[in-house]
């Protein structure tokens, strides 16, 4: 941890202030004319993932703390806790259901993703943008629907609902992106 002016932060620093982490999304210096200058900080709070403004004056001090992020790949279910493995070390790690459960259906077993740690506590993992999953379930083609786009359900080997074209059959593997579910396209991948 580096102690700094408020001045010298930026966007994607992580501060520590008040014994919290937040992670500065933007940042605005008003310096009107001849008065004192104010920093605004748009911060988002690492624990909780609330998003907050704080006005503060640029000559104050805060502390920046350097995160460290690792590839881990997904190994397997342990009760509520789910268990993933260091890229590199082959050493486990137990996240909470309730801090990852929410991304779980995008991940199958040995699928990559990094997890930030700060003072060797885990605080966030991140998805890759993109996975590749098999249909498990899904309604018939329907002939002649390929001039609208109509969409229809389907069920992922994880789990996951989506809506996928009408063309799109079992067994087919589908290109999702993590951030909102949404089919991208088919795989041109065998899995």
């Amino acid at each position: 941890m580096a102690s700094t002016k408020m001045i010298d932060i930026r966007r994607g620093m992580v501060l520590n202030m008040n014994g919290t982490l937040f992670y500065c999304l933007d940042r605005d210096l008003n310096t009107p004319g001849n008065w004192r200058a104010i920093l605004y900080l748009k911060l988002k709070n690492m624990t909780t993932g609330s998003i907050t403004d704080e006005r503060v004056h640029p000559d104050d001090k805060v502390d920046v703390v350097y995160l460290d992020t690792k590839d881990y790949t997904y190994s397997y279910k342990d009760g509520d806790d789910f268990v993933f493995v260091d890229a590199e070390t082959y050493e486990p790690v137990t996240l909470s259901g309730t801090m990852v459960g929410h991304m779980m259906p995008y991940l199958r077993e040995n699928d990559p993703v990094k997890i930030t740690f700060y003072d060797g506590k885990a605080l966030s993992m991140e998805l890759p943008q993109t996975v590749t999953l098999k249909v498990t379930e899904t309604e018939p083609t329907i002939k002649g629907a390929t001039a609208a786009a109509q969409t229809k359900r389907a069920v992922l080997e994880t789990g996951l609902e989506i809506q996928v074209p009408s063309f799109i059959v079992e067994g087919e593997m589908v290109v999702v992106q993590t951030e909102d579910g949404k089919y991208l396209r088919r795989s041109k991948e065998d899995k």
